[in-house]
C-alpha cells in the first residue's frame, strides 16, 4: 500500500526567499502510476538525521503541464521543509507515493464560476485547480482571493500574474498582504468582511458553482462560517486543511481496555493486541506493518481504512463526510478502537 517510487528531482525553483518548487523527472514507465487530477497531493518520503520523514505536499502544476511539481515553504523549525529549501536540489532523489487526494476539481460540460480562497503556501492545490478550470471550458471563470504577508512572500505569484494575462476576461485575484500596502491591494488578513467585500459586493453578479479553501483551519472556519452565513450550501464548499489545531485527545483518558486487531493491506493480514488508549495507526505502524501514512495529524488522507466489523472513534475528523463515516471508514491515525475486536481493510478504501 505505501507504494514509493525514488523519483530524481529535475528542477529546484526558488518561489520566495522562503518557498521553493521542486520538480520530478517521471519515467516513462511511471507515467500512468504519477498522473493526477488538479487538487491532489503527493507524499514525499527520505531519511534525515537518521530518521525517515515522510510529508505531504500538494501538485502545483497542471495535469495538462506534463510535470509533477509541488510547492514547500520553510516551517520555521520544520524537518523536512527546510531540508528542501536548503539542501534539495536537481539531481537528487525521493522517495515518492503516487497522487491522492479528494480535494479536486471535476470537469462539466456545463460552464462553471469557480471561487478559491487560499493563504500562503495553501495557493499550490489552488494553482493546479485553477488551471485547469480556465482550460477545460472557454466559458468557466475563477475568482482568487489570496493572503500573503507581503507580494515578496506571496509563492507563485508570477504564475498567478502570468493566468491574469493570458485569461484576462476569466481569471481575477484578490490579494490580501497583513504586512504590506499594495495598489489593489486588502490589507490585513482573510476575515468575514473579506469574504462579503468579494461574494456580496465585487462579485455579487457571479453564481459560484464551487468554492475551494485551502490553508490554516481559522481561516478555512472563517471563510466557511461566512459562505454559510451568506446561504451557501455546504456541497458547494470544499477545502484541505494545511495546518490544523491541536486537539487534545480526551477519549483516551476515558477508555481502558485491549482490542485484538486484524489489519488488511496489500491483501495480507496481520493481527495484534493494541491498548485501547493508543491511536490505530501507532500501533499498526509499531507492528512494522507498512500501512499508508503521511501527516499522522489528520490533515491529509492517506491514512484512511474501512472498518469491517468492530468499532473505532476519531479524535477529530475534518476529512470524512458523515456518509462515509457511515459506511465504516476512518482516519486511522485519529481513531482509538472501542470494541473488543477490530477489523480494517486499508485496499477497500
Amino acid at each position: 500500500m505505501s507504494d514509493f517510487h525514488a523519483l530524481k528531482i529535475a528542477a529546484v525553483d526558488k518561489l520566495t526567499p522562503n518557498a521553493v518548487a521542486l520538480s520530478f523527472e517521471i519515467p516513462a514507465n511511471l507515467t500512468e502510476t504519477f498522473s493526477f487530477t488538479a487538487g491532489q497531493y503527493i507524499t514525499l518520503k527520505h531519511t534525515i538525521n537518521g530518521e525517515e520523514v515522510r510529508r505531504a505536499y500538494s501538485i502545483s502544476s497542471a495535469p495538462s503541464s506534463n510535470q509533477l511539481t509541488v510547492g514547500i515553504k520553510k516551517v520555521p523549525n520544520g524537518t523536512f521543509s527546510v531540508f528542501a529549501n536548503e539542501n534539495l536540489g536537481s539531481g537528487d532523489v525521493l522517495e515518492v507515493m503516487p497522487p491522492e487526494g479528494r480535494f479536486i476539481f471535476e470537469n462539466t460540460s456545463e460552464p462553471q464560476n469557480i471561487a478559491a480562497f487560499a493563504a500562503g503556501s495553501g495557493i499550490t492545490p489552488i494553482l493546479s485547480i485553477a488551471q485547469s478550470v480556465l482550460e477545460n471550458n472557454p466559458n468557466n471563470t475563477f475568482v482568487l482571493v489570496f493572503g500573503n504577508q507581503s507580494p515578496e512572500e506571496t509563492m507563485y505569484y508570477g504564475a498567478l500574474e502570468d493566468l491574469v494575462n493570458k485569461y484576462s476576461e476569466r481569471f481575477f485575484i484578490q490579494y490580501v498582504f497583513s504586512r504590506a500596502q499594495a495598489e489593489n491591494a486588502l490589507f490585513g488578513r482573510i476575515e468575514s468582511s473579506t469574504v462579503n467585500f468579494v461574494v456580496k459586493n465585487k462579485y455579487k453578479e457571479t453564481d459560484f458553482d464551487k468554492y475551494y479553501l485551502c490553508g490554516p483551519e481559522e481561516m478555512i472556519q472563517t471563510v466557511s462560517d461566512t459562505l454559510t452565513n451568506n446561504g451557501v450550501s455546504a456541497e458547494k464548499v470544499l477545502f484541505e486543511l494545511f495546518t490544523a489545531s491541536n486537539t487534545k485527545d480526551e477519549m483516551a483518558d476515558a477508555l481502558d481496555g485491549q482490542t485484538h486487531v486484524e489489519v488488511l493491506v496489500d491483501d495480507e493480514t496481520f493481527s495484534f493486541a493494541m491498548d485501547q488508549k493508543s491511536l490505530v495507526l501507532d500501533a499498526v505502524l509499531k507492528e512494522k506493518i507498512d500501512a499508508p501514512y503521511s501527516c499522522q495529524g489528520g490533515v491529509c488522507s492517506s491514512c484512511i481504512a474501512r472498518i469491517t466489523e468492530g468499532k473505532a472513534e476519531m479524535v477529530k475528523n475534518q476529512i470524512l463526510t458523515d456518509g462515509e463515516v457511515a459506511d465504516g471508514l476512518i482516519l486511522t491515525c485519529q481513531a482509538h478502537p472501542t470494541t473488543p475486536t477490530l477489523k480494517i481493510d486499508y485496499d477497500d478504501v
